[in-house]
């Protein structure tokens, strides 16, 4: 190879090894996260708590309008005014400041600012509400990935398992101790444990989609979740269902809701009682610019409301059937709240047992599989009793994973019925 030529092979693979060096690697890309990882994350990014942090600043902003009556409202003026006739005019300038301080108005402004306070609790209680519906469909997205991840490995391992059957099935029917039959049987439960290991590939695309969009992301990157399917809030005491519904948050924001329709209530009789006020002025007048005449006047004003058009009875009705409203839904959302209770609880406890039988279950099939695999080998079973072994196997892996995610999601309800998050 002359020395040109080497050159150009040097560079040819030279650029080679650069281009492909380049190109990134999908799973080094790939971003693992804990649960305490996501839980931060959809605290900052997710819109709906996005939203319900907009809803308390909102009532915090409603409670300062409220309150403003309380404080001296003051404005400045100016005006121009001609007065003119046949032959005559005569100009009028002034500008001056006007301040007007509410003195009593029967508690109406006391009363809506009490019920503008009771509106950020209960706004902030709704927080906490939609804080916990969206740690379930976290905790449930997390684990959903957690368990098709676990179910890659479980099918890749079912795979190696039928190869393995249908090599030593190859080996006997060539000997001549084995039926066509079999040899196809294990043919197609090898090409179900295939099937089976791209539906699995395909799940965690969907559970990576899924938990994408309950951490609030927009774009959706490749992830894989790290935990275990331990459950940490397992309570086998039957708890004071009661009890626990008097501190849940959905409870306790319509504990505000009907202390704010009270205080409307009071707000809208208070709109019949009479409105003490002084009113203050001081400026300057005059018929050229600048004017230079000072001029003030201070005065006290008692209203008196007497008739507006049946406007104040319906705002007493509309608040009494508000107050109604509020007391009903309280009370149905106390019921609803302990049957909760009770429901996720219980769905909890059969979980949590069942995790423990299927175990046991899939501890016997693995035991059985191997005596049978062993026996098989040597002639001492069929191979009918065999891959009934084999597939019972099979349905243990997968029961006993199906029973481990049910728990953690049965966990993840018994939180978000206590109203916790």
């Amino acid at each position: 190879m002359s020395s040109n030529n080497l050159m150009r092979f040097i560079g040819f693979i030279t650029v080679f090894l650069l281009f492909f060096a380049s190109v990134p690697d999908g799973t080094s890309a790939e971003e693992i996260l804990t649960w305490e990882d996501c839980l931060n994350e959809a605290k900052k990014n997710h819109p709906d708590l996005v939203s319900a942090e907009a809803k308390i600043d909102q009532a915090k902003a409603n409670k300062t309008i409220a309150s403003s009556n309380l404080l001296p409202q003051i404005n400045g003026d100016m005006s121009f005014r001609a007065l003119g006739s046949d032959n005559q005019r005569s100009d009028t300038y002034s500008y001056g400041i006007t301040g007007r301080q509410l003195l009593f108005d029967g508690f109406k402004t006391f009363y809506d600012r009490g019920a503008a306070s009771e509106n950020i609790r209960s706004a902030r209680y709704d927080y906490g509400v939609t804080s916990s519906d969206i740690r379930l469909r976290l905790r449930t997205a997390f684990v959903e990935l957690l368990k098709a991840q676990e179910l890659m490995k479980i099918t890749e391992e079912i795979v190696r398992r039928r190869k393995q059957s249908v090599e030593l099935v190859e080996v006997r029917y060539e000997a001549g101790r084995e039926h066509k039959g079999s040899r196809l049987t294990a043919q197609a439960n090898l090409a179900q444990a295939e099937f089976e290991v791209a539906q699995a590939r395909r799940n965690i695309g969907l559970a990576q989609r899924r938990l994408a969009k309950e951490l609030g992301r927009k774009n959706l990157t490749p992830i894989r979740v790290r935990g275990d399917f331990e459950v940490e809030y397992f309570e086998r005491e039957k708890p004071d269902f009661e009890s626990s519904a008097e501190h849940h948050p959905l409870l306790l924001g319509l504990a505000a809701q009907r202390e704010a329709a009270r205080l409307g209530l009071k707000s809208a009789w208070a709109d019949y009682i009479p409105q003490l006020s002084v009113d203050a002025n001081i400026g300057r007048t005059g018929s050229e610019w600048p004017p230079d005449q000072d001029e003030w006047s201070v005065g006290v004003n008692l209203s008196f409301p007497l008739f507006n058009g049946g406007r104040r009875m319906g705002e007493v009705s509309r608040n009494k059937a508000l107050l109604s409203q509020v007391q009903a839904n309280e009370q149905s959302a106390r019921d609803g709240i302990i049957l909760s209770l009770e429901s996720a609880w219980t769905k909890l406890q059969d979980a949590a047992g069942n995790v423990i039988v299927q175990k046991k279950v899939l501890e016997a099939a693995e035991e059985r599989a191997k005596i049978a695999e062993a026996k098989y080998s040597t002639g001492l079973i069929s191979f009918d009793n065999w891959t009934i072994i084999e597939d019972d196997l099979v349905r243990s892996k997968k029961s006993f994973l199906d029973a481990q995610t049910n728990t953690l999601i049965a966990e993840a309800n018994w939180i978000q019925a206590k109203g916790e998050y």
